[in-house]
């Protein structure tokens, strides 16, 4: 516990490739990320297994998917300002810039703050996984992304 008797999350340490990874998020942040990606992504969960990895929501093809090679194809060509990456656990994450090719966690999420698109690289890589699904209002997020990419200030 803290000072003020909170009960601290214990976080592991995480690296990420190309990095850097420009902020971690809280605890509640996270969260919130979650139920977004669950109102778009997660909605039919039951009966999944969905508490162990969020991923099975394409696995058991519960949203549309592609998986493997034809993912990772879809995945090289996706631009955004950032990139939200969230552990399977779902209380760690992170912001980048730099679209992430690996990551230090074994289950993880990857997605643009407005949820065009999202991939999940898992610990059964190759077997199952990884998977790339898109919103169904991927066309515009996706235009809104390279706008956003355009006018974003060189760093």
């Amino acid at each position: 516990m803290d000072v003020k008797g909170k009960i601290k999350q214990k976080s592991t340490k995480v690296s990420v490739t190309p990095g850097p990874i420009e902020r971690l998020l809280l605890v509640s942040e996270v969260k919130a990320h979650i139920d977004r990606w669950m109102a778009i992504f997660g909605r039919d969960r039951e009966g999944i297994h969905f508490n162990e990895f969020i991923w099975h929501v394409f696995s058991y093809k519960r949203f549309p998917s592609v998986s493997r090679g034809d993912a990772a194809a879809l995945y090289a060509q996706q631009v955004a300002p950032e990139f939200v990456v969230i552990s399977n656990n779902r209380r760690e994450g992170f912001v980048t810039r730099n679209r992430p090719a690996a990551c230090s966690w074994q289950d993880w999420l990857i997605f643009p703050p407005n949820l065009a698109w999202t991939m999940a690289f898992t610990h059964e890589d190759k077997w199952l996984g990884p998977f790339f699904a898109q919103n169904s209002k991927f066309e515009s997020l996706d235009a809104e992304n390279r706008k956003a990419l355009c006018s974003a200030p060189e760093t």
